[in-house]
């Protein structure tokens, strides 16, 4: 609910929050998703895919609970961490289970139906929120953590999990139903089984193996693209776009944020359908690319409103600046970087760097979310200048050390990072 404007106005008024008040309890939820991320390869490791969603519905219909019931600012400090906490899991096993359950011809459009979705939610957040109180839009939350618990005993579990803790029997069926009841899945369960025969006679791997030769690569790799994820800004702009239009000229920030919805679905779910057929790399390049614009443009506009250039022009120019931005970060920098996270680890070591990789995410984001109204405090027209030289250097990184798994298995990435044939 921190995401839609009028949502934040009535938290600030209701509570009567200053700035720094407001900017600590928006990053609490990013507190109880870094603790989330930390925990959420552990727990799918141990409880399956499933069990772990399970368990992040449940604690997300607590959060919710508390914050539609809150009285105090404490008790919805507790909902709005509890709501971190299962999001924090949910980033990184969702992405996790549809990538390893997918088939290599889907599995980057089928892993981008994730940040779809919480597109979705977002703009219709944007939307709701102008509408009905925060507290309606907690109840609102209720709504998708109860019809995942009941659908979650409709699908099956992660083939690969499953053959990893030795469930032999079960592993067949769940591929079975997953590819059709007269697929041949023969040749893919050998590749699974084969793989995972390799992997398990290595040694089994903890947190300090995540920097070893073995396996510096893909932690590179995911970590490196979720920093520059978050550095862009997008918390940041998200979360403060209505102080952020207003600041601008505008009177409200409502038209703005609207607006900001009705362009991220759309956009994301073009991304999604190009993920399997342009790749993963083109798509990134082609987003940061539209960030850096993005992001220059806001930067001039707030550079010509403190200097008095243009100011009728400034509002427009900041709007078509942050529509431009959400549009490229929706194509491809939203999605892409979770889609390659749940391809590169393998399955022995998925649990620990991918929860490392989550978690170096949500510590971005809170950074973000939590200096970006004092920064731009200090300057707006450089906190979007440094956004910018940050699109740039993600553009070389993307270049450079980012592979392509368009087309590949899971097997075939994991075996060419290993073997260092992923370097540009």
């Amino acid at each position: 609910i921190g995401y839609s404007a009028p949502a934040e106005a009535g938290i600030s008024r209701d509570l009567q929050l200053t700035l720094s008040e407001y900017s600590v309890f928006g990053s609490i939820i990013t507190v109880g998703a870094m603790i989330g991320a930390v925990v959420s390869g552990q727990i799918a490791d141990v409880a399956g895919r499933k069990g772990a969603m399970r368990a992040s519905a449940l604690v997300s219909v607590v959060g919710w609970l508390a914050i539609y019931f809150a009285q105090s600012a404490s008790s919805l400090d507790f909902g709005r961490f509890c709501t971190g906490l299962g999001v924090g899991v949910f980033s990184y096993v969702v992405p996790v289970f549809i990538a390893e359950i997918a088939p290599k011809a889907l599995r980057g459009g089928l892993t981008a139906l994730n940040p779809l979705m919480i597109g979705t939610g977002l703009s219709v957040t944007y939307i709701v929120g102008t509408v009905v109180s925060w507290r309606m839009l907690a109840m609102a939350g209720l709504a998708p953590c109860i019809i995942l618990i009941a659908g979650l005993f409709f699908i099956p579990e992660s083939p690969r999990w499953l053959a990893k803790v030795g469930r032999q029997k079960e592993f067949e069926i769940a591929l079975q139903r997953l590819r059709g009841r007269d697929a041949d899945v023969s040749l893919e369960a050998a590749e699974i089984k084969d793989f995972i025969e390799t992997i398990d006679k290595l040694p089994k791997a903890g947190i300090q193996d995540l920097f070893s030769r073995s396996y510096i690569g893909p932690v590179i790799i995911g970590a490196g693209l979720m920093v520059f994820q978050q550095f862009a800004g997008i918390n940041g702009i998200l979360f403060y776009a209505s102080e952020t239009f207003v600041s601008a000229g505008f009177d409200s920030g409502n038209l703005g944020t609207i607006l900001m919805a009705c362009i991220q679905l759309p956009l994301t779910t073009l991304g999604a359908l190009l993920m399997d057929r342009s790749g993963r790399k083109p798509l990134l390049l082609v987003s940061t690319s539209g960030l850096i614009v993005g992001t220059l443009m806001s930067a001039v506009s707030f550079y010509l409103k403190v200097h008095g250039i243009l100011p009728e022009q400034v509002p427009i120019i900041t709007l078509t600046s942050i529509l431009v931005y959400i549009a490229s970060y929706s194509l491809g920098m939203g999605s892409v970087p979770w889609v390659i996270m749940s391809e590169i680890f393998p399955i022995n070591i998925k649990g620990i760097g991918g929860s490392f990789v989550t978690l170096v995410n949500w510590l971005a984001s809170l950074t973000v979310s939590f200096a970006f109204n004092f920064l731009m405090s200090w300057s707006a027209s450089g906190t979007f200048f440094f956004f910018a030289f940050v699109c740039a250097m993600a553009i070389l990184f993307i270049v450079k050390i980012v592979p392509e798994t368009k087309g590949k298995t899971l097997e075939e990435i994991q075996a060419s990072i290993n073997c260092g044939t992923w370097v540009a």
